[in-house]
């Protein structure tokens, strides 16, 4: 395109050149005519030729003059001859006397000639003027021939001057028609992407074509109203005349709302207009301001179809978004409740008015459900425990009420058959009217008119109904409204059996732990004692305490804490509670009691290590104390457990730097313990990790609630566990919780009775008389031979077997306890005697005489003691 433009550009200007070329050709031949007629005409006219002529010597005379005539006339030549061409003159003056060149028959017969010839000079325009004598001759007859005549180069033109001018010109338009093809191609090059004329000319068959094969409606308007182009689907929709185009749009008799838009050129996204039967989608765009010509380009779509397509598509994506909402919503917990609860709260307002859940009683307790369950013949009793909708006025059965269903009602019917039940008009359903007239015709006057019964069925499990009602302000339900109903209820139905399993799983592993947890605390007079255990809300856990009689009216205390929750954690907590009782009545220190309870754990771990679907024990936590009333002193030890507090009589609270002992079961390091002595009436509080921490608050805010909690004194066991309780307790309980508060008390001195003897059998005699005489002041006096009898033998033994001094004490608690100690660390082992021996069964006189009797160990040695009933 560019290279023709340019071809077209020098075409021109040659053009231009070439003509004035020929004009210039031109006004040289007219130039010397005129020139050659006039010095011929001048020359043949002048006075005196004919008498020259006449004369003898014509050219001596004319060949001078006609010379310089010539010059002065500005001609090549001027040749005077005879009638006959003979010449008498001419410039050259070797052609004298010579025939003339030229055409003079014209001239002899009395005319002027002028022509062009090519003469001796070159191409020349040469005039031939005859000479007459009228006075001599009346008839004009000639009488000589005069000839001027002028080379045709020799004449100069305006072109000679005006090439310059011309070539200039030509080469600057050139030059200008260049530079504007280039920039011009180069636009169009990149309007058209860089389209040359034959792609141009298909891109613009192809737009044609799909301007009137494709099915949406275009129609272009001018700035002036016109219709400028429309499409064949354009004409369909609006119902125009093939002569629509050039027509303004006010004269085609649109709708009113249509012409107003096109012939406004305002901007329009997907406005809805009617059009006939048919609602037309709009969107208008004004093109000027893409720097186009005024007007604007509408296009056309038929909505018609696409609106109920488009209703039936949100539809479905409601029923999508509610579906996801209940995926998300439903089963956040394992509470049946809380998750009949979430079902009617998703179910309204998105898919129902009203929704209810009604389940079988059993299912609310966890029970697995059998054949026939909720069911009494064909009715069904269920109880409501879910309901949900925007007033509360309404007259539908409340949440909680055990309600039976009539057979024929649809409840009963869904619940029976385990399929849906679909009731469009609750006012033609004479089913649904039996259950109660009353009630159905007060929920009809209220604007119940449709309802859906879905069976809540998982794994196989008929639950319970879930029911959907409609008022007077909801269309009435249908039949496609039955799968999302049955989709709804599927997936309540298996949350709703999650947690029915998860609170039989509970109420066993509750039911287990409270079985191993101590029922009753055993009666002891060293400490005033209350407890709390608070299961886990979502899980049952492992922590356990227990409290100890031992020898001596002391007391074992122990608080620990399992890993995990479940089944297995109660099973773990039963298992290691039995160890600690075990290692107690072996009367061990806190510190080698953990030591034994350590290497316990990592054997059971040991010995369930090829078990992989049983998770260690290891990690268990305990803290182990021992008080004795006699001495205020409390010995305690701990294995990864928290520390306890001791709440001193004023009200100071204090955590005792227990040293911290590892976890039980990973070993490897020893345990230490530590002793101090308690205050009377000091409270010692041990507890469970539960307690202080949880999700929402840290150990340390846990511990400095504590503390603040138990600064108030004067309290008993009983209201610091409230109290404790009611500021610590988290609104959503997620671990176990074990409380223990142990108020102290001193055994009085006035009920302690110390002895100590040499190792000599002498004394034995004494012995049994200061026993004697305290036992009198005690007002005991029926148990006096008794524990004569069994002291005897004890110090007898001590003598016989031990050495060093003799320690005897008898304290007067619950019951009457004797010890005698020594610095022999061998232990007495109780035997029957043979019929022949003569020992051996002063031990077996112990066993029967006391209620219980043993051996504990000491830094010095072994007390053996010996408890006596006081009746």
């Amino acid at each position: 395109m560019f290279v023709l433009q340019v071809l077209i550009v020098l075409l021109l200007v040659v053009a231009a050149v070439a003509a004035l070329l020929l004009q210039a050709r031109s006004d040289r031949f007219s130039a010397a005519r005129s020139r050659s007629l006039a010095a011929a005409e001048a020359y043949a006219h002048s006075p005196g030729l004919l008498a020259v002529l006449r004369g003898p010597n014509p050219t001596a005379v004319l060949q001078p003059l006609t010379e310089a005539a010539r010059k002065q006339g500005g001609v090549d030549f001027i040749v005077v001859m005879s009638k006959d061409g003979i010449r008498y003159t001419h410039p050259i003056p070797q052609r004298i006397g010579k025939h003339f060149i030229g055409t003079i028959g014209p001239s002899q017969q009395g005319r002027i000639t002028v022509e062009t010839v090519q003469g001796p000079l070159g191409e020349e325009v040469q005039a031939i003027v005859p000479v007459t004598d009228p006075e001599s001759d009346p008839h004009g007859r000639v009488a000589a021939l005069v000839s001027a005549g002028i080379k045709v180069s020799a004449v100069s033109s305006a072109f000679d001057r005006q090439l310059p001018v011309v070539l200039a010109a030509g080469v600057a338009a050139l030059l200008l028609a260049t530079a504007g093809t280039a920039l011009v191609s180069r636009r169009l090059r990149r309007q058209t992407h860089g389209l040359g004329p034959a792609e141009m000319t298909r891109m613009y068959e192809h737009h044609d074509a799909v301007l009137h094969a494709v099915r949406e409606g275009v129609l272009i308007m001018g700035g002036d109203g016109k219709v400028l182009l429309v499409n064949d689907e354009g004409r369909r929709l609006l119902g125009l005349e093939p002569d629509a185009e050039g027509r303004p749009v006010a004269e085609l008799g649109l709708d009113p709302r249509m012409t107003e838009l096109l012939a406004s050129h305002r901007m329009a996204s997907d406005e809805v207009i009617p059009v006939g039967e048919r609602l037309l989608a709009v969107n208008n765009r004004p093109i000027e301001r893409r720097g186009g010509p005024a007007g604007s380009v509408a296009t056309l779509r038929d909505s018609t179809e696409l609106r109920a397509l488009a209703g039936k598509a949100e539809t479905a994506r409601g029923r999508l978004r509610l579906l996801y909402e209940a995926s998300v919503i439903i089963g956040t917990t394992l509470d049946i409740e809380q998750t009949a609860w979430e079902l009617t709260q998703v179910a309204s307002p998105g898919f129902t008015d009203y929704a209810t859940v009604d389940l079988a009683e059993p299912v609310l307790r966890g029970e697995e459900p059998g054949a026939g369950m909720g069911m009494r013949g064909r009715q069904a009793v269920l109880r409501r425990v879910a309901l949900t909708g925007p007033r509360d006025d309404h007259p539908l059965y409340p949440a909680g009420d055990l309600v039976t269903f009539a057979a024929p009602t649809p409840q009963a019917t869904g619940f029976v058959s385990g399929r849906p039940v679909l009731v469009p008009d609750l006012g033609a359903d004479q089913g649904w009217r039996t259950q109660d007239p009353e009630r159905t015709q007060a929920v009809l006057d209220y604007g119940f008119h449709s309802m859906i019964t879905v069976p809540l069925r998982a794994r196989g499990v008929l639950m319970g109904i879930a029911n959907f009602w409609r008022t007077q302000d909801s269309p009435p339900f249908e039949e496609d409204d039955l799968s999302l109903a049955e989709e709804l209820a599927a997936r309540a139905a298996v949350c709703i059996d999650n947690a029915r399993r998860f609170t039989r799983e509970h109420a066993l592993a509750v039911t287990l732990q409270h079985s191993l947890l101590p029922r009753d605390l055993p009666e002891q007079s060293a400490l005033d004692i209350a407890h709390r255990y608070l299961p886990a809300q979502a899980g049952v856990g492992g922590d356990w305490f227990d409290v100890i009689p031992l020898p001596g009216a002391r007391v074992a205390l122990v608080v620990g804490d399992v890993v995990g929750h479940g089944l297995h954690a109660a099973a773990t907590m039963g298992r290691l509670r039995t160890a600690v009782q075990n290692f107690s009545s072996l009367d061990l220190p806190p510190d080698e009691l953990l030591g034994h309870l350590d290497e316990l754990v990592a054997r059971i771990d040991l010995e369930a290590a090829g078990l992989s679907e049983e998770p260690p024990v290891a990690g268990a936590t305990c803290l182990y104390a021992i008080y004795d009333p006699t001495t205020g002193n409390c010995a305690m030890a701990r294995a990864g457990h928290m520390l306890p507090a001791l709440v001193r009589p004023d009200g100071t609270v204090e955590f005792p730097e227990l040293p911290a002992g590892p976890p039980l079961g990973l070993g490897g390091l020893p345990f230490e313990a530590m002793e101090l002595t308690v205050p009377e009436d000091s409270s010692l509080v041990l507890y469970t990790d539960g307690l202080v921490e949880d999700r929402e608050r840290d150990i340390d805010t846990g511990l400095l609630m504590l503390t603040e909690t138990l600064r108030q004194p004067g309290r008993s066991p009983q209201e610091i566990c409230d109290a404790v309780l009611g500021e610590l307790l988290p609104a959503r309980q997620t671990d176990d919780i074990a409380l223990l508060v142990a108020r102290t008390r001193r055994l009085a001195g006035d009920r302690i009775a110390e002895w100590e003897l040499p190792a000599d059998p002498a004394v034995v005699g004494r012995a049994r008389a200061e026993v004697t005489e305290r036992l009198t002041q005690w007002e005991l006096m029926e148990a006096v031979f008794t524990t004569e009898l069994i002291l005897s033998e004890l110090i007898t033994n001590a003598i016989r077997h031990a050495s060093g001094p003799i320690g005897v004490r008898l304290l007067r608690d619950r019951c009457l306890i004797c010890e005698v100690a020594d610095t022999s660390s061998t232990s007495p082992h109780l035997r029957h005697a043979a019929a022949e021996d003569e020992g051996g069964r002063g031990l077996f006189l112990v066993a029967q005489l006391a209620d219980r009797w043993g051996t504990r160990y000491t830094a010095e040695g072994k007390i053996i003691w010996a408890e006596l009933p006081l009746r």
